[in-house]
């Protein structure tokens, strides 16, 4: 292990093995001061966040998108202050923790025995969400880590995931997709956050005009178990309590071949997704490159 990864191991274990004995208003806080001193100092990553808005309030001011950055700043570290304290969360801070619109597609879908996948953007505190679904609806779900670095970081993540009520599998090695097949088919619950996709097998999406690419893994579940799909949208409010939504189940083509129909799909999802970014911008801690624009120049529209 390098020093570098084992400098980011150390900090990841000083955050869960600290943060999560603090106060809660003694973390939120902590949280606001180490988010406002990374938006001042306008790093890579914030700078990319401000891009990333820019396409989703186009006509905003420059005021404005430094506004809303400083808030995704403060929206990103409200989400690593969370997950590093609910470990310690008690049942009835995690079921009081979240409140959710629609729920009965969920329900419902489970109810009928097809099994349900859930897909999400990269929108306020996904791991809350699920420690909700496993405690308050006691529904076991699975769900897929992409591989850190250090393997002791991902170790820590699986550990923690693990610990709320989730089933991980390791996004390398090839086996996941089998895996949550079978789940599904048993009636299971599926849950991927499905709103950045850099491999080959990405499908491409009109994503707030422009072109971005999308796993192809929800749709693809969907066709291959029959299994319901279903976006969610999250966002945060001023209270302690997050927001959620579950969207209409994205229904598979009639016609069509695999393709047309992962295409059609996954574009459903995406036009999903951007309602719930575009209503909740600062929520949607993208602090990487999406576009296929930006991760190529060439790949853009003109």
């Amino acid at each position: 292990m390098s020093a570098q990864d084992r400098l980011t191991d150390a900090l990841y274990g000083l955050g869960w093995g600290t943060v999560k004995k603090l106060p809660e208003p003694v973390a939120a806080r902590l949280g606001r001061t180490i988010a406002d001193a990374a938006w001042k100092q306008r790093g890579k990553g914030v700078q990319r966040l401000e891009s990333n808005y820019a396409r989703v309030v186009p006509d905003a001011s420059p005021e404005r998108l430094a506004e809303l950055s400083r808030a995704g700043m403060r929206s990103y570290l409200r989400y690593w202050m969370e997950s590093f304290r609910l470990p310690a969360w008690s049942e009835e801070r995690i079921k009081g923790g979240f409140e959710g619109k629609d729920l009965h597609h969920l329900t419902e879908g489970l109810a009928a025995g097809k099994g349900v996948v859930l897909a999400l953007p990269h929108l306020a505190n996904w791991d809350l969400a699920g420690a909700w679904v496993t405690t308050k609806l006691g529904i076991p779900f699975t769900t897929v880590a992409e591989r850190l670095k250090p393997e002791t970081l991902y170790d820590r993540f699986v550990a923690y995931r693990e610990g709320l009520g989730m089933e991980v599998l390791p996004h390398s090695g090839g086996t996941a997709f089998g895996t949550l097949a079978r789940r599904l088919r048993d009636g299971g619950l599926v849950c991927l956050v499905a709103d950045r996709d850099l491999s080959a097998s990405g499908v491409e999406v009109d994503f707030f005009g422009d072109t971005a690419r999308m796993p192809a893994g929800p749709a693809l579940l969907a066709q291959q178990t029959g299994a319901l799909l279903l976006p969610v949208t999250l966002w945060y409010d001023e209270s302690p309590v997050m927001r959620g939504r579950v969207h209409p189940p994205v229904e598979v083509p009639e016609s069509g071949t695999r393709a047309e129909k992962t295409s059609a799909m996954t574009q459903a999802l995406a036009d999903a997704f951007a309602t719930g970014i575009a209503d909740h911008p600062e929520d949607w801690h993208m602090l990487q490159r999406l576009w296929l624009a930006d991760l190529d120049p060439g790949k853009g529209r003109p």
